[in-house]
């Protein structure tokens, strides 16, 4: 049905249930003779008289009666309707789907869904975890999304949610036993590196350094290629290779001495995480809250 003739139904029921053209356009918030004419275009348009007019009343027809019966009804579930998609703008409920990163999930999110359930019981989080995730949210159907800053398109919405990052090049002790630890990024074509691709179809990644304003870009070679970071890790603690990765994520292995760091002068801080969104117009109470939840 097409949106006039839903708007011409329902202003043909307040007509009927105000008995008057006039009553019914100050309901309305229109001109009389604009009622007057839109209930004409639809009578014409069935081909019956749905209202019978005085100079003193109105009322409706047999016909009018019979439409009556089957419209105050759907007008009723539709009003129902709007007043329950109403209520995701006053109200934190309904489903909020995140696409993610799963080390930028573990890294900005893991910690608080506990207090985010909990303070927001009637939304539902639908978390998919891809390392290729920088797809359009809008054909994806998703509400947000979170990655480095430097991966948010321009004209999304960016809200920080994690501190500033640092790169560490690790490798395990028993690697260093057998391979000088490189000075600079230059040094590292001779090494064994534990390279990762950004999802499945993605370029493998060119390891990014930076010092005193100078960066310098390496492509890395080795016997290993993932696509998941957790298993980039796991490789460079079982001595296979060097391996890129965040600070925060290696940090416990160092701690342990699974893991050395090197190069670390020439991994500089950089922007973290951003949870991005398409708009600020119409944000539904839902997303607002994870924003709350997870902004820093």
């Amino acid at each position: 049905m097409p949106r006039e003739d839903l708007t011409v139904l329902a202003a043909f029921a307040v007509v009927a249930d105000e008995r008057s053209f006039t009553r019914a356009a100050v309901r309305l918030g229109v001109s009389t003779s604009a009622v007057s004419h839109a209930i004409s275009g639809l009578e014409e348009r069935l081909g019956v008289r749905l209202l019978a007019r005085t100079t003193r009343s109105v009322a409706a027809t047999e016909a009018g009666e019979r439409l009556l019966a089957q419209l105050r009804p759907a007008l009723g579930d539709i009003d129902a309707a709007l007043t329950e998609v109403g209520r995701l703008r006053e109200k934190p409920a309904g489903t909020i789907r995140l696409i993610a990163p799963p080390i930028a999930i573990a890294m900005t999110v893991s910690a608080k869904l506990a207090r985010f359930t909990r303070d927001y019981p009637d939304v539902v989080l639908d978390i998919t975890t891809e390392d290729d995730s920088r797809r359009d949210l809008i054909a994806g159907r998703f509400d947000a999304g979170i990655h480095l800053g430097e991966f948010v398109q321009k004209d999304m919405v960016a809200v920080k949610v994690s501190a500033a990052q640092r790169a560490a090049i690790v490798g395990a002790p028993s690697y260093f036993k057998a391979h000088p630890k490189p000075k600079t990024p230059r040094d590292l074509t001779a090494h064994r590196c534990v390279r990762y691709r950004m999802g499945a179809g993605g370029a493998v990644y060119r390891w990014e350094f930076e010092k005193r304003g100078k960066p310098v870009t390496v492509a890395v070679s080795g016997p290993l290629i993932f696509n998941d970071v957790d298993l980039t890790v796991r490789a460079a603690s079982d001595g296979v290779g060097l391996a890129f990765a965040l600070e925060e994520h290696v940090a416990e292995r160092i701690a342990r001495g699974e893991l050395v760091r090197v190069l670390e002068d020439w991994c500089p801080p950089f922007d973290g995480y951003f949870l991005y969104y398409p708009s600020r117009r119409q944000q539904p109470a839902a997303l607002q809250a994870l924003v709350d939840t997870l902004r820093v």
